[in-house]
């Protein structure tokens, strides 16, 4: 719970500092001013659900992208200078930590999980393997404080940031009253990430009938899919956002209590968050602890690797008592090639999210 209880004061203070920012923020563009903050048009996707976050309390600006990108890509963040957001985030790999098993921060400090994609967060409920963050404003806060990340303090950042000319005019553009403190900086960070909609993928393409189709495979891999994975991976953002135990054998080295860290309920012991599939073939590592290299790994899991362990969720419980989900070798094909169909090569290529 303490991470949770952390970030909420955290926000609560600087609201409390802020009042009346809402309102001026509203006020930004005047068609008349040579100077004019630009409102950024962000296109929803049809075949996606109403965004969770609260896009009018915070509407993204070019100033205020921009602002919140040069926060992305700064290794001012940390305590050594040099781990920013963008250093697990990388975009070419829907903004995971490619290759790295668990990611690391500051002076090599290992972690204990593979860091997630950034994608479609503006959809999202809650943020972390775990669900430690329900806001996307306050998301930083762990990556920032925690001791094997960044291993910084919000008040060192702050004061870093205001002694720096440019970010005084960066601030003093994004925000009315041009005020560089808490709520300002997540606030920027927030309208970088929101504008990350990756929903230009070949299935996107099929189901809004943009003229695109599944070959035999693809359709094939669908039908399966549909059939033995959707229960979890469920919707346009391919999870149902909820937090299970799928079976992964227990990681001696982690132990990794998953859930039950923020909740402290027995009950959400080795229960991880449904990862979305977004992008899912550029994504490896898999799994929160990045233990499987390929998705055929991961299929080869669900097939014949769940074990008994607290918590396993129901649907790997065959009624034969068998654990899994059984699948031949050509189901497994089938299914990484309509797992394919998911990547977005538009948004991982999308200049408006590089770091040059």
């Amino acid at each position: 719970m303490k991470y949770s209880v952390f970030i909420l004061l955290i926000i609560f203070l600087s609201a409390c500092q802020n009042e009346g920012l809402d309102e001026s923020y509203q006020n930004l563009n005047d068609e008349n001013s040579d100077n004019e903050n630009i409102f950024l048009d962000l296109e929803l996707p049809s075949n996606f659900p109403e965004p969770t976050y609260e896009i009018e309390n915070n509407r993204p600006t070019q100033a205020g992208f921009e602002l919140g990108k040069k926060l992305f890509y700064d290794g001012k963040l940390s305590s050594t200078g040099v781990i920013s957001c963008g250093f697990c985030h990388i975009q070419d790999f829907a903004f995971t930590h490619h290759t790295h098993v668990v990611s690391h921060g500051v002076n090599g400090a290992l972690g204990t999980r593979n860091a997630p994609s950034l994608q479609n967060m503006i959809f999202m409920e809650d943020f972390n393997w775990d669900g430690s963050v329900s806001h996307l404003d306050a998301q930083p806060i762990v990556p920032i404080t925690t001791e094997f990340e960044m291993n910084e303090s919000i008040t060192n950042v702050l004061t870093k940031l205001q002694n720096d000319e440019e970010y005084v005019q960066l601030f003093n553009a994004a925000f009315e009253n041009d005020t560089i403190d808490t709520q300002n900086m997540l606030r920027a960070i927030s309208q970088f990430v929101m504008m990350m909609v990756s929903a230009d993928s070949k299935y996107d393409k099929v189901v809004r009938n943009e003229g695109s189709h599944f070959n035999e495979m693809e359709e094939a891999g669908k039908a399966v899919f549909d059939q033995k994975c959707a229960g979890c991976h469920s919707g346009s953002l391919f999870t149902d956002q909820s937090y299970r135990n799928n079976g992964l054998p227990i990681d001696p080295q982690y132990d990794d209590e998953g859930r039950m860290r923020v909740t402290g309920e027995e009950a959400d012991k080795y229960k991880f968050k449904v990862p979305s599939l977004r992008n899912i073939a550029v994504t490896f590592p898999y799994m929160h602890d990045g233990r499987y290299q390929t998705l055929r790994d991961v299929l080869d899991h669900y097939d014949s690797g769940v074990v008994q362990t607290q918590n396993l969720d129901s649907v790997f419980i065959q009624e034969n008592g068998q654990l899994g989900i059984p699948l031949t070798e050509i189901e497994k094909d089938e299914i990484i090639a309509y797992l394919n169909t998911l990547t977005d090569d538009n948004f991982l290529l999308d200049d408006r999210f590089s770091e040059f």
